[in-house]
């Protein structure tokens, strides 16, 4: 069964850190293009980064430029986003998901396998 399942999110102050991670089930992530997005309340899911499949390309959404970062682990089957500087514009649903290639324009039809997501509430 191909899944992937996102851990990591939790209740930060502003300014704080957190490094979500995503886990691949059921297929080798090295084989896809790994991307990391998130869904506010009353809002799209935005796109933030993504990493190519040989791990040599990554993009990162205005948003998240030098405050997130994507990484991954092939011996554990895990990608990662760490992400600093956290703002209470923040606060969403994140998610990874797997699409063949890693495009800057992160169109959310090009991914699958969406997990079921890790909130990130940042509030004082």
């Amino acid at each position: 069964q191909v899944q992937l399942v996102e851990s990591g999110g939790a209740l930060v102050q502003p300014g704080g850190s957190l490094r979500l991670s995503c886990a691949a089930a059921g297929f080798t992530l090295d084989d896809y293009a790994p991307g990391w997005f998130r869904q506010a309340p009353g809002k799209e899911r935005e796109g933030l980064a993504c990493m190519s499949r040989s791990g040599e390309t990554i993009f990162y959404a205005d948003s998240a430029a030098g405050r997130f970062s994507i990484s991954r682990d092939t011996s554990k089957n895990m990608v990662y986003l760490q992400v600093a500087s956290l703002k209470s514009e923040d606060t969403a649903v994140y998610y990874c998901a797997k699409s063949s290639t890693c495009w800057r324009r992160f169109r959310v039809q090009d991914y699958d396998g969406w997990g079921q997501g890790t909130r990130v509430t940042v509030s004082s």
